[in-house]
């Protein structure tokens, strides 16, 4: 059995969709990292019965958020690290500590529209095919390795809001697809 933990910063779609489809294989989610305390990943996690930690970044230095981040993946030691909506950039250190251990998902096509509007930007472009892309998180906004895309052609005459649900579609489909191909190599490896 391999496990993830799973950070997050918000609603937790994603982090449900990857919990759901895990909860069908061998392996396990160890917990959920959440930096916002409010945020409804918690209300998921105690639906789910996932361990759910609160480390704020608001108010403290990124270093100190990241320590206490890093102390708890020590204490929880999983596989994989699984970064599903986190709105902070982790740090060179912690992006070389666990280097090939962390994985992002971002909408849009990398290399295309990195950071965090690469919806908005993806809609605002004349690209025909949009879709998001899982990576490898190296110490860029969003250069790290790519592991998979999901596309799609658009007609031109979807709305944002309608360009959003189907982004957010392809996001549940090939993220919890790629998090259990990941933790399958990993267990295999040990």
């Amino acid at each position: 059995m391999a496990e993830a933990v799973i950070l997050t910063s918000g609603n937790g779609s994603n982090f449900q969709a990857i919990c759901e489809a895990v909860s069908e294989t061998e392996h396990k989610i160890a917990a959920m990292i959440c930096n916002k305390k409010d945020a409804y990943s918690f209300v998921r996690a105690e639906k789910l019965g996932i361990p759910a930690y609160h480390v704020p970044y608001l108010g403290r230095d990124r270093k100190d958020a990241e320590k206490e981040i890093d102390e708890l993946l020590t204490r929880l030691h999983p596989d994989l690290i699984v970064l599903a909506g986190f709105m902070k950039l982790l740090s060179p250190e912690m992006t070389k500590k666990y280097e090939g251990k962390i994985i992002n998902i971002h909408p849009a096509l990398l290399p295309k529209y990195p950071g965090t509007h690469g919806i908005e930007e993806s809609f605002a472009s004349s690209d025909k095919e949009l879709g998001v892309t899982v990576h490898y998180v190296d110490a860029g906004m969003d250069t790290g390795k790519v592991i998979r895309q999901k596309s799609f052609v658009r007609t031109g005459l979807e709305s944002l809001d309608e360009i959003e649900t189907r982004i957010h579609a392809c996001e549940h489909e090939i993220y919890p697809q790629v998090v259990i191909e990941l933790l399958n190599c990993l267990e295999e490896e040990k």
